[in-house]
């Protein structure tokens, strides 16, 4: 027996003028799956009650349905935890080291470039090192004593004979001695991590005077 639509609402349908029903979200959820097994059963004809076998079928697809939405709700439970525990396990990582996998500072002719340094030890004496791509010595700066720690450095451009340095990406290093008088080794891009934010999910690592992307770092060691 067709089912009366005039006498029902819910949800997912309404009723037009005409009788006929309209879904406006073109979604069927289990409750709109019982809502209208409950409206058949109801407007069934008395005489002629519907088949027991057509209503297991019905039952059958209900349970396979709801089944399958606790399924896929777990499933996005499961992700969402996922990706949290994936973030916030970064917090392990204050007080380590990251590499951003490059030494190299961008430099534009003409301008002051400033980059920061991490010196692992107390610092005697040393130099910093600004060579091209190809190890061509482009400049070098005299280190004081200081101690451990990020410095940053502004570079104004110019080359050991004072000539403007072009447009381009230059390395930056240094060789020192700490106060034990040890040969040490340090370069830009390696820095510890002293905290962690996040800004939209996304997990940002305090790199010196920065905030950097996770999605930027190498390697954490």
């Amino acid at each position: 027996m067709a089912i009366d639509t005039t006498n029902t609402t819910n949800t997912a349908f309404s009723t037009t003028q005409t009788g006929q029903v309209e879904n406006p979200d073109g979604i069927l959820g289990k409750d709109d799956f019982m809502k209208l097994l409950l409206i058949e059963l109801q407007n069934q004809d008395p005489t002629d009650p519907m088949d027991s076998d057509k209503i297991l079928s019905q039952t059958s697809e209900l349970a396979q349905l709801e089944s399958a939405d606790n399924t896929n709700k777990a499933l996005e439970n499961l992700a969402t935890s996922l990706e949290a525990s994936q973030q916030y396990s970064v917090i392990s990582a204050i007080g380590k080291m990251a590499s951003l996998g490059s030494d190299g500072i961008q430099h534009e002719e003409g301008t002051t470039t400033t980059f920061e340094m991490y010196f692992p030890t107390d610092v005697s004496k040393g130099t910093v090192n600004i060579t091209d791509l190809d190890g061509n010595l482009i400049k070098t700066i005299e280190l004081a004593e200081n101690a451990q720690g990020i410095y940053s450095f502004d570079w104004d451009g110019k080359d050991n004979n004072g000539n403007l340095a072009p447009d381009g990406i230059y390395r930056v290093s240094s060789d020192y001695y700490d106060t034990e008088g040890e040969p040490q080794y340090t370069a830009v891009g390696s820095y510890p991590i002293e905290s962690i934010r996040f800004d939209n999910g996304e997990a940002l690592l305090k790199l010196g005077s920065n905030y950097v992307p996770m999605s930027e770092v190498k390697e954490i060691y």
